[in-house]
C-alpha cells in the first residue's frame, strides 16, 4: 500500500504543469510544486529515553497538486508526504491534506481534509480548537507541520452584513503529543505499564461542530466562536487512586465559546481573544481525571520598528473555575495544578542582506510557573530553490512537572534543508 502510494507520487511528478493541463482541456488548469525537505533535531546532551541522541532525524518529500475550472468555479488540491524516519528506518505516507472546493454565488464549500486556523494568537490557542502536532513544534519541523488536518466540511456564506463559517468534523483527531519514548516528560502514572487509549465515537451522526460569525468594525476584524466537541489533549482515569494497574487516556466532551478582534492601534497591530472552555463531563470540577472548565484571554502587540525589524508581544492566561471543588477531590498521587497559569512572549524578527537571511527569537515564559521556552531561530535562502535553517528550543523551569519545566532535560538544536522544484 505505501510503495502504491509512492509510484502514484512519482509518476504524477514526472508530468509537467503545462503538460498536465493540456491532458485536462482548456477549460480546467492544474500547477504542481514539490519539495524535498530534511530535518535533523540532536539533544543537546545525553540521549532520549530509547537510546538515540537524535529527537527527529527524517527525510519528506512533498507533492502539492492544483487541479481547478474557473468556468464551475471547482477547484481540487492534494498536499502529500513520503516521509523516511532515519532514527527507526521507516517509511510512511502523510496526507496533510485532500480537499474539492466549489463556489456558488455568496458561498463557498470545501469538503475533504483540510487545516483550519481560528484566532489572533502566535503560537498561542484559544478558539483554535483544531488538532496540533507538538512533537513537530518541539522537535525542529517547520512550522506548518504544528497543524493537522481534519476530516470534514467547512461551509463560508459571506454578506455586507456578517461571515459565517461553519465546519463539520466528522473524525476525531486528538494533539499529537510528545511520548516517554523520545522525550523526558513527567507523568503522575509512569510506573504503569498498561494503557488503553479511548477516541470519541465521531461520524456523521456524532461530528465535532464548529462556527465562526465575523465582520469589521470599526478598523478591527472581529469574530464570535463556538465549538461543540471534545479535548485534544487526553484525560487519564485511573482503575484504582490508591494502587492503580491500567490507566485509560480518553477525551471529554467540551464546548467552547469565543471572542476576538485585530487591528490597527497605537503604531502597531493590536490582537485581543477570548474564551470560555466549558468542560461537559464534569461541569462541577469534581472528577480528578476530567479537565475542569476554564476563561482563557489573550492581548497581542506587533510593531515594525523599521523596515526589516518587528517586535510582537503577548500576553495569555488560563483561569481554572470550580478551583475549591479541584482541591477538595483531588487525589494525593496527582500533581496539583495552579488555579491561574499565564504565558508571557516576545517574538524579534530581523531581515538582512536583501532578506536573503532571517534572524528571529521567540521566547516563552510563565511568571506564574516560572518555566520557558526558547526558540531562535536562522534562515538562510541560498537561492530560490534551497534554503537551510539553523535552530534550537531550550527549556527550563525550577519544577520539573510544570507544562514547560518538564521538557527541562529535552533541549534539542535542529537543521532543516529544504529544496523546492
Amino acid at each position: 500500500m505505501r510503495w502504491a502510494a509512492v509510484a502514484i507520487v512519482i509518476s504524477v511528478m514526472s508530468l509537467s504543469g503545462p503538460s498536465l493541463s493540456q491532458e485536462l482541456g482548456d477549460d480546467w488548469g492544474a500547477d504542481i510544486e514539490s519539495f524535498l525537505l530534511g530535518t535533523y533535531s540532536r539533544r543537546t546532551s545525553g540521549e532520549t529515553p530509547d537510546g538515540h541522541e537524535f529527537l527527529l532525524a527524517e527525510e519528506r518529500l512533498r507533492l502539492d497538486l492544483s487541479v481547478w475550472s474557473e468556468k464551475i468555479e471547482t477547484e481540487a488540491r492534494v498536499k502529500l508526504d513520503g516521509a523516511h524516519d532515519s532514527i527507526d528506518g521507516e517509511f510512511d505516507i502523510d496526507l496533510r491534506e485532500a480537499y474539492l472546493d466549489y463556489s456558488a454565488g455568496n458561498s463557498d464549500l470545501r469538503l475533504g481534509r483540510q487545516i483550519a486556523t481560528w484566532g489572533v494568537g502566535d503560537l498561542l490557542f484559544i478558539n483554535d480548537v483544531f488538532p496540533k502536532d507538538w512533537v513537530s513544534f518541539f522537535s525542529g519541523r517547520p512550522l506548518e507541520y504544528l497543524k493537522l488536518g481534519i476530516d470534514g466540511a467547512r461551509v463560508n456564506y459571506s454578506t455586507s452584513a456578517l461571515n459565517v463559517e461553519f465546519m463539520i468534523v466528522t473524525d476525531f483527531k486528538p494533539d499529537t503529543l510528545p511520548t516517554p519514548r523520545r522525550f523526558f516528560l513527567h507523568d503522575d502514572f509512569s510506573g504503569i505499564a498498561e494503557r488503553m487509549q479511548v477516541h470519541p465515537d465521531t461520524g456523521l451522526d456524532n461530528p465535532e461542530l464548529a462556527l465562526r460569525l465575523y465582520r469589521r468594525i470599526g478598523g478591527f476584524d472581529a469574530s464570535a466562536y463556538a465549538y461543540r466537541g471534545y479535548w485534544r489533549s487526553p484525560g487519564q482515569a485511573p482503575d484504582d487512586y490508591d494502587v492503580p494497574t491500567q490507566v485509560t487516556h480518553f477525551f471529554p466532551q467540551l464546548s467552547v465559546y469565543g471572542i476576538s478582534a485585530q487591528g490597527q492601534a497605537m503604531g502597531g497591530i493590536l490582537s485581543l481573544e477570548g474564551g470560555y472552555y466549558d468542560s461537559r463531563d464534569d461541569n462541577a470540577g469534581v472528577d480528578p481525571a476530567v479537565a475542569n472548565s476554564e476563561i482563557r484571554f489573550l492581548l497581542g502587540y506587533q510593531r515594525q520598528l523599521s523596515e526589516d525589524f518587528t517586535i510582537g508581544v503577548q500576553y495569555y492566561a488560563e483561569v481554572m473555575m470550580d478551583f475549591g471543588a479541584y482541591e477538595r477531590t483531588l487525589p494525593t498521587v496527582i500533581t496539583p495544578r495552579n488555579k491561574y497559569r499565564d504565558t508571557a512572549t516576545i517574538r524579534l524578527t530581523r531581515f538582512l542582506q536583501h532578506q536573503t537571511w532571517m534572524l528571529s527569537l521567540f521566547a516563552f515564559y510563565s511568571p506564574a510557573e516560572q518555566d520557558y521556552l526558547l526558540q531562535p531561530q536562522v534562515d538562510y535562502k541560498v537561492s530560490d530553490s534551497f534554503s537551510a535553517t539553523l535552530g534550537a528550543n531550550l527549556f527550563g523551569g525550577e519544577q520539573q512537572t510544570t507544562f514547560l519545566g518538564q521538557f527541562d532535560r529535552n533541549d534539542n538544536l535542529y537543521l532543516t534543508l529544504r529544496y523546492d522544484f
